[in-house]
């Protein structure tokens, strides 16, 4: 299972592997939402162009707006995932320290870092601490250190209301654009941070972060804030509906995020493995073989499928 250990997706890789599964793969291995916003809402991109200022500029602050935070503290960066590898050049504090387990880029943030229990977040009170909230793949919501420098990966928490720190006077918090708004291949995330903090950041990234097409969808797709409420409404939904499957073969599933379910069994790795014979991909983890998330179906014969699978 190890190529599907390291993120979820990989559906090339699992295609090749169980030739004979049933097409289209089922993907709910990567806790994106089914349920993308309609790209059509953006109006025309023009690829002929290099990205504008100005236009950069507006998407900062629809972004900042719905993060309940001033402008001039987000920063765009292609993806979340670039953000964290540009942590160590911010000259944070040590010691450095991760919550693990949770995302395996925390573990690449610094050169020195140190993994610690997500219990004991609550009692670090110096250096500099990263994690998740909600957590991923735990889905859970951890309480705040009482010190110290806080960097904290939001990626999830637009679907998850209540799990947000912002607005923060002193955090680092990370958000990702295409877990939520479903649309991964957008490539966009925002380091949220005090302004001179962010000056450094914006030096490496350059004049040109993020594409045209990311700075148009996402600027429109953060406006829409109808759709927006309605989607984590569908979400909530959904994720009851799928908790409604597991339970009736016997699987619970734990964690406030609405986007995805961990389970724990003793059968995960051959759970994984049958559900992949029947084309669908789910979520296995390395580190916690008992372990096994499910994202969610995004139709109903999607839902009914996996009823039928895990029958």
């Amino acid at each position: 299972m190890g190529e599907w250990t390291i993120h979820g997706g990989a559906l090339a890789a699992a295609a090749a592997r169980w030739p004979d599964a049933p097409r289209p793969w089922l993907d709910l291995s990567t806790g994106i939402n089914p349920h993308s916003w309609p790209t059509d809402r953006a109006g025309p991109i023009d690829w002929r162009r290099l990205p504008e200022a100005p236009a950069l500029a507006a998407l900062e602050a629809a972004a900042a707006d719905t993060f309940g935070v001033p402008p001039d503290m987000v920063c765009a960066t292609p993806g979340s995932e670039i953000a964290l590898r540009l942590l160590r050049g911010l000259g944070l504090p040590g010691p450095h320290r991760f919550a693990a387990p949770g995302y395996r880029t925390h573990a690449d943030a610094f050169d020195d870092g140190v993994p610690i229990d997500p219990a004991a977040i609550a009692t670090i009170g110096d250096g500099t601490l990263l994690f998740a909230r909600p957590a991923n793949p735990q889905g859970s919501i951890f309480p705040l250190p009482p010190g110290g420098q806080m960097i904290v990966d939001e990626a999830f928490a637009d679907a998850t209301p209540g799990a947000s720190i912002l607005p923060h006077p002193n955090a680092i918090v990370l958000r990702s654009f295409g877990k939520f708004f479903g649309l991964a291949g957008v490539r966009l995330g925002f380091v949220v941070a005090p302004a001179d903090m962010l000056a450094h950041l914006r030096r490496r990234l350059g004049s040109w972060p993020v594409s045209s097409a990311a700075i148009a969808i996402g600027t429109a797709a953060y406006r829409d804030q109808s759709w927006q409420s309605a989607m984590r409404d569908r979400l909530a939904r959904d994720r009851a509906a799928l908790d409604r499957i597991l339970v009736g073969h016997g699987l619970a599933a734990e964690g406030a995020c609405p986007l995805f379910g961990l389970v724990r069994t003793p059968d995960a790795a051959a759970l994984f493995a049958r559900l992949a014979g029947r084309g669908i991909l789910t979520r296995p983890f390395d580190y916690a073989p008992e372990w096994l998330r499910f994202g969610l179906p995004g139709t109903a014969a999607d839902f009914d499928r996996l009823d039928r699978a895990l029958g």
